[in-house]
Formats: C-alpha cells, sequence, structure tokens
C-alpha cells in the first residue's frame, strides 16, 4: 500500500513538473524545486534575465549548498528568507556577487523570488528570499532572479526555524514526455 502511494505521488510530481516545463519561456529556463518541511515549492529561474545570479543559485543548489539550511527570517505580509549556512542572517557562501538588475524583473506579486545582501549592493552570496506580497519599494535594489509557479501555499505556511529538505535544479531541455511516461 506505502509502496503504490509512493509511485502515485512521484508519478503526480514527474506529470507536474512536465506540465510545468511546458509553461516556461519555452523550456529554455531551468526550475528550482525546494523540498522542505511543510511541503514543496517550485520556482522558474530567470536565467534570461539575470544570468549572474540565477546561476550562482543554480551551482549552489548543485553542490547541495541549500540541503537541510533553515529559514532564519520571515517577516509577515513582506518575505520568508532562507540561505545561510549561520541560520541567523549573517552567513553566505564563499563568493559573493554583484547586483544584477533588469527593467522586466519587478517585485509586482507573492512569489517573487530574489537575492538578499548587505548594505554593499554587491554583496549577495547564497540568502535569497521569497515575497509574501507585491513588495515595489525593493524593485532596483535586490535581484530578482525567480518566481514561483507551484506551491506559493506552501511558501506562505514556512516560518522561522522550518527547513529545505533538498534543492533540485530541473533542465527543462532534458524533460520529454516519454521520459515522463516511463516513470516507474
Amino acid at each position: 500500500m506505502i509502496k503504490k502511494l509512493k509511485l502515485l505521488i512521484l508519478l503526480f510530481f514527474s506529470l507536474l513538473i512536465f506540465l510545468l516545463l511546458s509553461s516556461c519561456d519555452e523550456n529554455k529556463n531551468k526550475l528550482a524545486k525546494i523540498d522542505t518541511n511543510k511541503g514543496t515549492f517550485v520556482f522558474v529561474l530567470f536565467e534570461d534575465k539575470a544570468p549572474i545570479t540565477a546561476k550562482n543559485f543554480i551551482d549552489l543548489a548543485k553542490a547541495g549548498f541549500y540541503d537541510r539550511l533553515t529559514f532564519h527570517r520571515y517577516v509577515p505580509g513582506f518575505v520568508i528568507q532562507g540561505g545561510d549556512p549561520r541560520g541567523d542572517g549573517t552567513g553566505g557562501s564563499e563568493k559573493n556577487i554583484n547586483l544584477e538588475i533588469h527593467p522586466d524583473l519587478r517585485h509586482s506579486e507573492a512569489g517573487i523570488v530574489a537575492m538578499a545582501r548587505s548594505q554593499d549592493p554587491n554583496s549577495a552570496s547564497s540568502q535569497f528570499y521569497v515575497t509574501l506580497a507585491p513588495t515595489p519599494n525593493l524593485d532596483g535594489s535586490y535581484a530578482v532572479f525567480g518566481k514561483v509557479v507551484h506551491g506559493l501555499d506552501i511558501v506562505k505556511n514556512l516560518r522561522v526555524g522550518d527547513r529545505m529538505l533538498k534543492v533540485t535544479i530541473i533542465d527543462p531541455s532534458k524533460i520529454s514526455p516519454e521520459s515522463v511516461q516511463k516513470v516507474p
């Protein structure tokens, strides 16, 4: 019974990912799937409009950097933030990236994913946040690099101490309808 349930869940997520991929900018941009202790959410990475920032996140995710880290900041109606290995908002990876702003990428709604940073515009490293509402006051100051396409309800229920269990990057160019149908 449990084995069948796991199989159905795997099939459901495979189909969901395929459907999400088919709606992503002609399958050019990768997706990030974040499994948390509260559930899973998926966001599209704007590699086409924020290539430096998206690549930084992708590289860290592929290296397992985000796995098991907590969300350390929650401001109701504003953001949930994670990606700090210290868990207190003061840590990061070994690399900083320059601020990358694209005029089409705005904090226009809940589910926008962007890099957190210190007062130095070029200090973004590994910490990121997801907006819980429109936050236009952040436009032009923080690098937007993604948007939640599935699981916004999960994002809105995250709180300080909740954990990213696994962050997976999904390349839509490597998924076909046939591969989804072959999932056992």
